[in-house]
């Protein structure tokens, strides 16, 4: 016990403060830059080359809510008219929100005062992982370590949709899921929210448009919330949620 008391206490606090002010590996792919006066005249090459059609031209415009950021836009346009940057700022309340053409991205805005009253300051969400691959579930469960933490928010993922004020929704929702999701649903209790992570959640991802998906948390359920990413990273589910709540 000594010997755990004394790594412990060598460790120190690793949480990372906030507001947060992290920097991030040169590799990270966080919210991108739309450039369209860059584009060249008659130029698809970006869009070629996007896999998931997430890019069209006249003006150019991504849609980071289908965007897998797989960067394959960024090597092929010899004009950089797209870009990633490093910020993990990009939960947005309106689905239609996500579609960049060079403006600053409307971050979300707050929930209604009056849901905001009932839920106070405490916020319980049961996750629903509606044909994910699990990279988005691999994030939300890192959101809870030891780094993130998500819990001194007062916010906590619960195992029973009977004791959540809302509902996170990762995947396409595949047909075997759709009943699940809408159970859960309609197991937690009034007022809830919903909140769409990921690609997938947003939008069906790389599956949109299977028979075997239904394209995304929004055409079941009304989503408050849209987190996009592939998966997105810790700090932009907590940043996303925190917006909710009126406390970024």
């Amino acid at each position: 016990m000594l010997k755990i008391l004394k790594i412990r206490l060598k460790q120190g606090n690793c949480t990372i403060p906030y507001p947060f002010k992290v920097k991030l590996p040169e590799r990270f792919r966080g919210l991108p830059r739309v450039y369209p006066e860059r584009c060249g005249d008659d130029c698809k090459l970006c869009a070629d080359a996007c896999p998931i059609n997430a890019i069209s031209l006249n003006p150019l415009t991504l849609d980071i809510g289908r965007c897998i950021f797989c960067e394959n836009c960024v090597s092929a346009c010899p004009n950089k008219a797209i870009e990633y940057s490093d910020g993990i700022k990009m939960s947005v309340r309106n689905r239609s929100d996500l579609l960049l053409r060079g403006q600053e991205l409307k971050l979300a805005e707050a929930l209604e005062k009056k849901m905001k009253k009932l839920l106070g300051r405490s916020l319980k969400l049961r996750v629903v992982t509606a044909g994910s691959c699990n990279g988005c579930e691999m994030e939300l469960n890192a959101v809870n370590n030891i780094q993130f933490d998500l819990s001194r928010f007062g916010v906590q993922i619960v195992a029973s949709p009977r004791h959540a004020d809302g509902v996170i929704v990762t995947g396409p929702v595949t047909n075997n899921m759709k009943l699940a999701l809408e159970k859960t649903f309609a197991a937690v209790p009034e007022p809830k929210i919903v909140i769409a992570v990921g690609a997938c959640a947003i939008n069906g991802g790389p599956f949109e448009g299977s028979p075997h998906v239904h394209n995304g948390a929004d055409k079941l359920l009304p989503v408050d919330l849209y987190i996009p990413g592939c998966p997105p990273h810790p700090l932009t589910i907590i940043d996303g949620i925190l917006r909710l709540l009126g406390r970024e």
